[in-house]
């Protein structure tokens, strides 16, 4: 409504004021009056012209009053020192209620206009399952997504495996270890290997397969083949936790494909005629702190071996020469030294850095039973993601990983994440959802009639109309979710939507046997804030059961 408002005031400026390129640079607000009297909306635009037209706030406000002459509004009134408050007319709620039910595209937006966006995220290395961490950042990232995707821009969701590099030799070296010590051999584990139970079930795999021929064969070749299948086997179990998380990717992106095709060697080469990279000790530097990095980066060591930062570069002038407009990576929170080098890359490539966004999520701790539960993944003593999913449900895990902003780190509570109370907020909106569904069963079962759609007129009080006007700030709330990345805006949304309608329920009668009228339009109602609930929760990857 906001948005419509907002419209129409920059209409009747531009009918009103003889100089009309102010228009384009006048900043005035449309806001939600405290008190009901005072209307609908309010906005103080009038104030703010007063300066420019050198004419008396109340006179300009009277001016634009005379012109807003709209079927959506009941009235107008100038109020204060100019203020203009806008009384919006119940049959235009009344139609928007119908709207929801017979087209649900009126929930969404072509703010995107098509635009296309990739968000990488997650991205964990394939050196073992996914634990609590990864999964704010998995809740996010699909949620955030989801959101593009109903504002009108083309998402695609991808996963950059890295599966090269330093960690991943000690990945080959860990399962090869465990391998030799099945087979009753001790060989010293690696300093740096991983010590999970998993790695241990790896290698009782690669021992049916394979029996004792790894011992028959050169550690390199044996170790490359521990490698292959280590990687194999978490990347699946990765897919599957993720998958029974609610999360699906477009494309999974291997790093190692970045140096079989050439494009890491490439890439450098590119850096190197542009100018943006130097050698000295033997080494290949780029030269970041011409773009405000804090120092030099190293890309290739004197050793002739290259950095993760080059592959890195590599990976994102690939991403953007696929054609997104935008990229956005979802990242941990420790990674927030690495965002000034990768921003000027973009840049030394040729490219704006503004195209490329980097969120990072902070820490999340896992509390049951009042304490904190501690993890490390190299010591094998983390909560593993799937644990937690079956543990509360994967409704409850999205929601509660997507319902605090990225920028705070979050406790997520499981006793309170696992209770059936009012307390727990998926719960309580799912159960207003639910409620909706149960009212349909009564009246079924009852045989009380009704007609969606009809005698809407009958929803004329303030609590009717307080929950109308609620439903129709969704698109406003998406649209906002959408610019600021800020998907934690929808759980918000909801606790508040479904509070109004649990308010609802309990101080209004839905189904009333000898009134069909009354009936009707608090069923509409009713099924007006079940579709909104529902698709609410569809972008955070949150379902919308029938029965609790």
């Amino acid at each position: 409504m906001e948005s419509i408002i907002r419209k129409k005031i920059d209409e009747v400026l531009k009918e009103i004021v003889n100089d009309v390129a102010i228009i384009g640079d006048l900043s005035y607000e449309v806001d939600v009056p405290k008190d009901y009297k005072n209307g609908d909306f309010t906005t103080n635009v009038a104030m703010k012209l007063a300066s420019l037209l050198k004419k008396p706030p109340r006179q300009i406000a009277e001016s634009i009053k005379g012109h807003l002459v709209d079927a959506i509004f009941e009235k107008v009134e100038v109020a204060g020192p100019g203020f203009i408050n806008f009384f919006v007319s119940k049959s235009f709620f009344h139609n928007f209620l119908l709207s929801i039910l017979e087209d649900k595209t009126v929930l969404t937006s072509d703010m995107g206009a098509g635009k296309k966006v990739q968000v990488e995220f997650v991205s964990a290395n394939p050196t073992g399952p996914l634990h609590i961490g990864h999964g704010r950042g998995a809740a996010y990232g699909d949620s955030l997504a989801r959101v593009f995707e109903a504002c009108g821009f083309d998402v695609q969701r991808e996963y950059y495996i890295n599966d090269a590099g330093n960690q991943m030799n000690n990945l080959a070296l860990s399962i090869y270890s465990r391998y030799l010590e099945l087979h009753g051999i001790n060989d010293e584990f690696p300093m740096d290997g991983y010590k999970g139970e998993y790695i241990i079930d790896i290698a009782k795999d690669i021992k049916n397969e394979y029996q004792d021929s790894l011992l028959k064969m050169p550690k390199e070749e044996a170790v490359n083949i521990c490698f292959k299948i280590g990687v194999e086997e978490i990347t699946n179990t990765i897919k599957k936790d993720l998958e029974d998380f609610g999360v699906t990717f477009d494309k999974w992106f291997s790093e190692k494909s970045l140096y079989l095709s050439g494009e890491v060697e490439q890439t450098l080469q590119e850096l190197q005629e542009r100018g943006e990279t130097y050698e000295q000790d033997g080494a290949l530097w780029f030269n970041s702190t011409k773009y405000g990095d804090d120092k030099d980066r190293v890309l290739r060591r004197s050793n002739g071996e290259l950095t993760y930062f080059a592959s890195d570069i590599a990976y994102h002038r690939n991403k953007i020469k696929r054609g997104f407009d935008n990229l956005i990576n979802v990242w941990g929170a420790d990674h927030h030294g690495y965002v000034k080098r990768l921003k000027s890359s973009i840049s030394a490539l040729g490219y704006n850095e503004e195209m490329l966004e980097i969120k990072l999520v902070q820490m999340v701790s896992l509390i049951e039973g009042g304490e904190k539960i501690s993890m490390s993944t190299r010591a094998g003593t983390f909560v593993e993601l799937s644990w937690l999913t079956k543990k509360v449900g994967s409704d409850a895990a999205r929601y509660f990983y997507i319902m605090r902003d990225i920028n705070s780190q979050f406790e997520f509570d499981i006793d309170l994440a696992k209770s059936k109370t009012s307390d727990n907020p998926v719960y309580y909106i799912q159960y207003a959802h639910a409620r909706v569904c149960s009212i349909l069963r009564n009246a079924e079962e009852k045989n009380i009639k009704f007609e969606v759609g009809k005698y809407l007129n009958k929803l004329d009080s303030e609590q009717d109309i307080a929950l109308i006007k609620k439903l129709y700030e969704f698109k406003s709330v998406l649209e906002t979710a959408g610019r600021t990345r800020e998907p934690h805006r929808i759980p918000y949304y909801l606790q508040d939507l479904a509070a109004l309608y649990h308010n609802y329920y309990k101080n209004n009668q839905i189904l009333i046997e000898d009134d069909i009228e009354t009936t009707s339009a608090r069923v509409t109602l009713s099924l007006g804030v079940k579709e909104v609930i529902k698709f609410a929760l569809s972008l955070i990857g949150v379902g919308a059961p029938d029965k609790m």
